[in-house]
């Protein structure tokens, strides 16, 4: 790369690594008139590297300038049993005009090619020069998602929607179920990072499910209260109703907080519902595709840490 290396990240950039997330994301933000999004600063986005470590198949690679050994860029990749997907990515912004989220990117988009595999990502409708740098490489907008929030009061959201007490907290023996039920609507598996929300090893996961008369399930849905990432999902669900029921159980455990999630556009019964619970947009996101994309089957609810598609 000339003027700077492409490597694996590795446990010693963990701290720079969240130093440039950091950086990075609010300086973007704020740049365009928006407030910071990581308000307690890199403490909170060593939470990125941890997690993007710790689930089954995923790692990062880094851009490191070669005149100071400083890191200039980063992006995490998780590879999936059927896709590749590419997580948050960074450059510093002393170096913008280098081209190094490109290198970053045709690093990932080599490894898809050797797996034959799919890259699937969450883009940012706001950022034109991320969604341009994709669309470039060959990702195609798949689906486009309101970024939403409920500001959830300190006694709960308000709304009983039971799913006729078929919803109730994840089991392990459920990971398979969440698998098959994703495989039916999105076309993607990834039973590892179910397996750990459920674990729960950082103690700020939580899954909820909604059972089938059927057998099987008719949907799930993931949440995360962390200061780095108060977000709900990742999550599918076979009706708008499910998804309601899902959403509504998991927003009241998030008293107190604002957290965030992301509805398909195209479901405006579902987000029409969700402005009646006080919810308001926030930012727009698109779920893209680089290679083979089935349509999906049902309501898919993406996050973008860690990132789905």
């Amino acid at each position: 790369m000339g003027d700077y290396a492409i490597r694996a990240m590795e446990a010693r950039d963990r701290l720079e690594v969240a130093e440039l997330v950091c950086l990075s994301t609010n300086y973007w933000y704020q740049a365009h008139g928006h407030p910071p999004i990581f308000t307690a600063g890199p403490a909170t986005t060593t939470f990125h590297f941890d997690v993007y470590h710790a689930l089954p198949g995923s790692s990062g690679i880094v851009a490191e300038d070669s005149a100071t050994g400083r890191l200039i860029g980063s992006c995490f990749r998780h590879i999936r049993p059927t896709h590749v997907s590419l997580g948050i990515m960074n450059v510093h912004p002393n170096h913008f005009g280098r081209g190094v989220a490109g290198a970053l990117l045709r690093s990932i988009l080599a490894t898809a090619e050797e797996l034959g595999r799919p890259v699937r990502l969450v883009s940012s409708g706001m950022n034109l020069d991320s969604y341009s740098l994709y669309t470039r490489a060959g990702f195609v907008p798949r689906c486009a998602y309101q970024d939403m929030f409920v500001a959830v009061p300190a006694g709960g959201v308000g709304v009983s929607l039971g799913g006729g007490g078929r919803v109730r907290e994840a089991r392990p023996d459920d990971v398979a179920r969440m698998a098959a039920l994703e495989m039916e609507i999105s076309g993607i598996r990834r039973e590892g990072d179910y397996g750990h929300f459920i674990e729960n090893p950082e103690g700020v996961w939580h899954v909820t499910v909604m059972e089938s008369p059927r057998g099987g399930l008719d949907g799930f849905l993931v949440s995360c209260a962390h200061p780095g990432c108060n977000m709900v999902g990742p999550g599918v669900m076979r009706t708008d109703d499910a998804c309601a029921a899902l959403l509504a159980a998991e927003l009241d455990r998030h008293r107190g907080r604002s957290p965030v999630f992301l509805l398909p556009v195209e479901h405006n019964n579902l987000v029409r519902q969700v402005y009646g619970w006080g919810g308001r947009n926030c930012e727009m996101h698109f779920s893209q595709v680089r290679g083979a994309f089935t349509p999906y089957r049902g309501i898919n609810m993406p996050t973008f840490m860690p990132e789905t598609g």
